[in-house]
């Protein structure tokens, strides 16, 4: 009678794993920094990897957190007029290239709903339809609201943006899904996101392009036929974005507007204190 194939070693099992971690934690930890502490000393002794404390040490930096603390505020909100011409709107859209925007009618502070990107469809097929009946409600929720709460709203009502208010009940911001999770997991690309290394140019219009911050200055030079310095002293700038923020001599935000070797930068779209997008046009396009 042939000997039975040998079973895997217990030790070795997930929930083995999970048991020794918890043994590791035992007895638990008074404070958030001691809960830090152990954690450190769970991946150095290979209980948990690398990327699952970020993420746990994630979990413990929301906690804390409110939509006030990661929203993006209301001058720097992209929204669209009611009572835009389509072309204009949609060429609005096509150049932020968010998935979802608020819509105002008059005032910023009187926003109707939400325009989701992909309904733009609907108009084409359909011109007897208006932007109104294309509108997803809008939700509303105070700068106090905190982070783990609004996770858990976004994902029982399936709403990826919320206005963020302010104690009198004025537009403070807007904050998404995706702002919330990027504090436990780090910056999540899209669609619209490059190689951090190798960097993008899109034609948008003519003589309008979308290019990505990280960029290569060497690129640019050779894509707009121009000769932008790649040094300054003893700094050198291997990206489109660092070099305008240091020819600026600030972190760029949203909307400012910049020229340089007879070029226009304006900053379209910023993440983690850097630009992800700027639109770029020569300076006599008149863009």
């Amino acid at each position: 009678m042939s000997e039975p194939p040998p079973t895997r070693s217990s030790s070795h099992s997930p929930r083995s794993l999970l048991q020794r971690l918890v043994d590791f934690l035992h007895p638990g930890p008074d404070t958030p920094e001691d809960l830090r502490a152990l954690l450190a000393q769970a991946e150095q002794r290979d209980l948990i990897g690398a990327d699952s404390r970020d993420m746990l040490e994630g979990v413990l930096r929301i906690a804390d957190l409110t939509a006030g603390d990661v929203m993006i505020a209301a001058p720097r909100m992209d929204m669209v007029q009611i009572d835009a011409p389509f072309d204009d709107l949609l060429h609005q859209v096509i150049d932020i290239a968010h998935s979802r925007f608020p819509v105002y009618e008059g005032d910023r502070e009187n926003i109707l709903g939400i325009l989701l990107a992909k309904d733009l469809l609907k108009l084409q097929r359909a011109p007897e339809l208006n932007i109104r009946a294309l509108l997803r409600p809008a939700v509303f929720v105070p700068e106090s609201k905190g982070l783990i709460d609004l996770l858990r709203d976004f994902r029982s009502n399936r709403n990826h943006l919320a206005i963020v208010i302010d104690e009198f009940g004025r537009v403070a911001g807007l904050v998404t899904i995706e702002d919330v999770l990027e504090e436990i997991v780090g910056e999540i690309e899209d669609e619209f996101d490059t190689d951090e290394e190798s960097g993008e140019i899109f034609g948008l219009a003519h003589r309008i392009y979308r290019v990505a911050g990280a960029t290569s200055v060497e690129r640019v030079n050779e894509a707009f036929a121009v000769e932008l310095a790649i040094r300054d002293g003893d700094e050198v700038f291997d990206t489109i974005g660092g070099l305008i923020a240091h020819d600026m001599g600030h972190v760029p935000v949203r909307g400012e507007v910049h020229h340089l070797g007879g070029l226009k930068f304006e900053v379209m779209h910023t993440r983690g204190g850097a630009v992800k997008w700027f639109k770029v046009s020569p300076q006599d396009a008149g863009a």
